[in-house]
């Protein structure tokens, strides 16, 4: 016995409470004694932690949505699947968020000092911090909540000293003066790869520098993109092949404006070719400077503050201050036009040239960085990047979609040492302690008096490395780190397959000895629908919290997964496909309320039983087909064609095919045969709620609540359907497509003369293939037909088709009134002879061809194609009417 479901399908009062079923009771832990399934390896995912500062996103959505597919399908699977959730601390931005609260009360972080600022943090954690998680819960994320983790709890903390102590100890990290990537807004180091880098339209400055040999009229012209970095130059460079500067090496040079006297070195690395052959050396302000300094002993002077502003403090000589009196304090951008300027008023300034140069940026406040001179702590890459290549390059880790292992590889063979320092308050703080020059590297704070730790932070990326075991209780060797690392998959954004994904592979091999997943899955990113980046400022953001609202999580989640058109490609999102998606779910609800109201109080099973008519062996054929192409499509990580096939069964086959066919016996008397329909359609209908619960969740939980008998708990933990071959029956599929294709021969008809849907009519099929009278009797009754017969010629006036090698003719006596029609169809075929002469007319026109744009051109000829088949279709309807 079944309990009725809703006339109508409505997503708030279904998935909440599904959710705190399912959590409540546990189904989310790896422990489940799945029902009819012996015990099977576990199945691993760890989440990418998610901002604290964060909100649901596409983005988010999209990658949780395929995360919780897998979880749940290898959870079905009878698999031990755990997914495991958490958060990052996110040290820049997390800080600039209360840093911008304690802005709106007059204050700063300095006022408060360092430990009550960190304590406000931790404040607005309590408050914000699980905002994100909540949201995956509405998502259905099926994570075990049981073992959520952040970034700086206490246990990850732990993990991450160890990381540095041991690298340290292993001479893998060191600290020393080197040339980094500064952000003046935040104040803070940070990595290569956290910079991105725009091509802008700038200018390129040619500035004389004379006196060489304190001679005023000798000089050397330099070409620069950054004149305001002249100040802490310390040498000219030339490339010793250059002929033009030879008679000049190892001269000195007067610094405009300062009036140092600075060397000129030959050095390979200048390129002849730029400028005028000769460059200024800033060995604090350029990565490719400090290595040329670093090669001819050069000093280093640094001229900018931490935010970016011209300091005069390591100018020696009062005489060098003077001569850039008024500059000292300004912003760096300022400086270079005043420096201009000043070099323009001594007539210093040769020329300037437009020059197209890539400018790096922040890439989280967007803030054009700064190449700084500045103690921090680096990681020797190259040791753990040679593991890394090889565990790609020898399949140990899939890389899916692969065309991102050519990319990888050529990145990992080109790092320079990480930057792990980082100017903030909140972050895992270095475990380094200086007394003097004395500095101890340890967990545990030295002993005795005079200690004071480093006030740096590590770059959040270096806690995030070791996520895939620090999860599970590292650097102790606790039994959920033995069970399930390494993880098996990791579904991930492509963007940071460089920030994120390589040096977890790095960690996990140096600190396991394993890698940290077998595979890794690139999700798409979410743009709109015209492929472009979606943004507040452009006005075609999609908050996914107000499609859950409207339309449904199980809506939202379909949506992405079937518009993943290949692995890895983006994702284009509109309004239209979520509309489209819930109409989805309202199919599969109208159907499944069909279904379980046609079994009423009979005590059906799902269990096929009885004759099979040709449409229930076909219907099961397909669904066996389906359940096979399903599987392998999310085994191969081809989701969106396993959601595009789910579709087309359930709504192309199930519902516009089967159901209809059904319908003549559920209709019937003959209590047999409607049960025997019924058995197949409770079949059918509960292998594909399995096979959609991945997908869908809440919407195939409750209606698998609804249906009778279940002693099941859950859904979630019903074994995933597998083919049963003896049900495929290919012989069923080709003759039911025949069926199908006559059908619809004849329902163009219909449409094509105007001929109400109600309205039975008689057909006539001429065929030399045997057909037999049970086949006649179907398409009666699907075709909505008053008469079928075989005859072997055409009968007169009636509309024709060709259908799977047979011809169909519907007779339209009395159906249509032929002058009335003749007379339609006529004054039709005439105008589109109008338009197709004015076409044809246009592409024969010279002048038309030679001025008109290629696609107009090619759109007139699409035209003339279109309309020259209108108007063969009408001809023949014509004859018809004859």
């Amino acid at each position: 016995m079944t309990e009725e479901l809703a006339k109508v399908y409505n997503p708030a009062e279904v998935e909440q409470k599904w959710y705190k079923y399912w959590e409540e009771s546990g189904f989310f832990k790896p422990n489940q004694p799945t029902n009819k399934l012996t015990d099977k390896p576990t199945f691993t995912i760890v989440i990418p932690p998610p901002n604290i500062t964060g909100s649901l996103h596409m983005g988010h959505a999209l990658n949780n949505s395929i995360q919780d597919l897998l979880i749940r399908y290898k959870r079905m699977q009878g698999f031990q699947a755990l997914w495991v959730p958490g958060t990052d601390h996110a040290g820049i931005a997390t800080q600039n968020v209360v840093e911008r609260e304690l802005k709106k009360e007059g204050k700063t972080k300095d006022d408060l000092g360092r430990e009550k600022f960190i304590e406000r943090i931790w404040d607005w954690k309590k408050e914000y911090g699980g905002r994100i998680t909540q949201q995956l819960r509405r998502l259905g994320a099926s994570c075990d909540w049981s073992r959520e983790r952040f970034t700086m709890d206490e246990g990850l903390n732990r993990a991450v000293k160890r990381h540095f102590v041991q690298l340290y100890k292993e001479g893998l990290i060191y600290r020393g003066k080197r040339i980094i990537n500064w952000c003046p807004k935040d104040r803070t180091a940070i990595s290569d790869i956290e910079v991105t880098h725009e091509t802008k339209k700038g200018s390129l400055w040619f500035i004389r520098y004379p006196g060489i040999e304190g001679s005023r009229d000798q000089g050397i012209i330099v070409a620069t993109t950054r004149p305001e970095t002249m100040l802490g130059d310390t040498a000219i460079a030339v490339n010793p092949k250059d002929e033009r500067y030879k008679h000049m090496w190892g001269k000195t040079v007067e610094l405009p404006l300062v009036g140092r006297h600075i060397p000129i070195v030959k050095d390979d690395f200048v390129e002849q070719t730029f400028g005028t052959g000769a460059v200024k050396v800033t060995p604090a302000h350029d990565p490719n400077d400090y290595e040329i300094g670093t090669r001819h002993n050069l000093p280093m002077i640094n001229i900018l503050t931490p935010d970016g502003k011209i300091t005069l403090k390591e100018l020696t000589e009062q005489r060098e201050k003077d001569g850039v009196a008024g500059i000292e304090g300004m912003d760096r951008f300022k400086a270079r036009e005043e420096i201009v300027k000043r070099l323009e008023e001594q007539g210093l300034l040769v020329k300037v040239e437009d020059y197209e140069t890539s400018i790096g940026h922040c890439y989280r406040c967007n803030t054009v960085i700064e190449p700084y001179l500045s103690d921090q702590w680096f990681v020797k890459i190259k040791p753990l990047a040679e593991q890394a290549i090889a565990a790609v390059e020898e399949g140990k880790i899939k890389l899916i979609p692969e065309r991102w292992n050519k990319l990888y590889l050529q990145w990992m063979t080109n790092l320079r040492d990480w930057c792990i320092s980082r100017q903030l308050w909140w972050g895992h703080q270095i475990p380094a302690w200086y007394r003097g020059e004395e500095i101890f590297v340890g967990e545990e704070a030295p002993k005795g008096d005079g200690w004071q730790q480093d006030p740096d932070v590590f770059d959040t990326w270096f806690s995030s490395a070791l996520w895939p075991f620090s999860v599970f209780g590292w650097p102790e060797e606790t039994e959920d780190l033995k069970k399930f690392y390494p993880t098996d998959v990791l579904v991930t954004s492509y963007d940071i397959i460089f920030f994120w994904v390589a040096r977890m592979i790095m960690a996990g091999l140096h600190f396991m000895k394993d890698v940290p997943f077998r595979t890794v899955y690139f999700n798409a990113l979410v743009k709109d629908i015209h492929g472009k980046k979606m943004s507040k400022s452009w006005g075609n953001v999609i908050d996914p919290l107000e499609v859950i609202d409207k339309a449904g999580a199980d809506a939202l989640r379909f949506t992405f997964i079937a518009l993943i058109a290949g692995q890895g490609q983006d994702v284009k999102l509109s309004e239209d496909k979520i509309t489209e998606a819930r109409n989805f779910a309202n199919k599969i609800w109208n159907v499944s309320r069909f279904v379980l109201m046609g079994a009423g109080n009979r005590d059906v099973q799902s269990q096929v039983s009885g004759e099979l008519e040709l449409a229930d062996r076909w219907i099961l054929s397909r669904l066996n087909q389906t359940i096979k192409k399903v599987t392998k499509d999310i085994d191969s990580y081809e989701f969106g064609e396993a959601a595009k096939l789910l579709y087309d069964f359930i709504w192309g086959e199930f519902c516009d095919w089967y159901v209809e066919i059904a319908k003549i016996r559920l209709y019937g008397q003959d209590e047999k045969a409607k049960a025997a329909v019924q058995n197949v359609l409770l079949e059918v209908l509960e292998k594909t709620l399995k096979l959609l619960h991945p997908f869908m969740p809440f919407i195939t939980e409750e209606i698998w609540s609804r249906v009778a008998g279940r002693e099941s708990k859950t859904i979630m933990l019903e074994a995933w359907p597998e083919a049963d071959e003896k049900m495929i029956d290919p012989a069923a599929e080709d003759e039911m497509e025949h069926l199908m294709e006559a059908v619809r021969a004849v329902r163009n008809i219909r449409a094509e003369f105007n001929v109400p849907h109600g309205s039975e009519i008689e057909v006539t099929v001429v065929s030399k293939r045997k057909i037999n009278d049970r086949y006649l009797k179907t398409l009666t009754k699907i075709g909505k037909l008053s008469f079928v017969e075989k005859l072997d010629k055409k009968p007169a006036q009636s509309a024709s088709a060709v259908a799977s090698g047979m011809e169909i003719y519907v007779a339209l006596a009395g159906l249509v009134d032929p002058e009335k029609e003749t007379a339609r169809l006529t004054k039709e075929k005439e105008k589109l002879e109008g338009e197709l002469k004015k076409i044809s007319a246009r592409l024969a026109d010279g002048n038309f061809l030679s001025r008109a744009k290629p696609e107009s051109v090619e759109n007139e000829k699409v035209r003339q194609q279109e309309f020259s088949t209108k108007v063969k279709m009408l001809e023949e309807r014509l004859a018809s009417l004859g």
